[in-house]
């Protein structure tokens, strides 16, 4: 489906070696509490949640260069309106066990994101 104008939350961080296994904890609660409260329905609807992880990269732009031995993840939440992120931050801060423990591990890590991107093109 295509998302063209919907709103999205994007996150990227770069964890060192000795934080991977918390991460990996850290994504699996976030996964399951994003399936059990999220609506998929209305203003508020989560569309899609995919979060990936690989090795960094030395040189971004170079699929073959060598790993820095740091694991990149990319979470993309995307939502049917900025309604619905509003009610994302509402329920994690509430609601989620684990959320202090995450924006701790972000603030440790090299972390980007961008809150509330309108999409500008998708496909499917």
């Amino acid at each position: 489906m295509a998302n063209k104008g919907k709103t999205q939350l994007l996150m990227t961080w770069v964890a060192s070696p000795d934080k991977v296994s918390e991460v990996d904890r850290l994504v699996e609660s976030h996964g399951s509490f994003m399936a059990k409260t999220h609506d998929r329905d209305g203003s508020n609807a989560l569309l899609s949640y995919d979060l990936s992880k690989g090795p960094e990269l030395e040189n971004p732009l170079d699929p073959s260069s060598r790993s820095t031995g740091s694991t990149r993840y990319v979470l993309s939440e995307v939502y049917s309106s900025p309604a619905g992120i509003e009610d994302h931050w509402r329920l994690t801060q509430e609601s989620w066990s684990d959320f202090g423990a995450m924006v701790e591990m972000l603030a440790s890590c090299e972390t980007q994101t961008l809150h509330c991107g309108s999409i500008a093109q998708s496909l499917w």
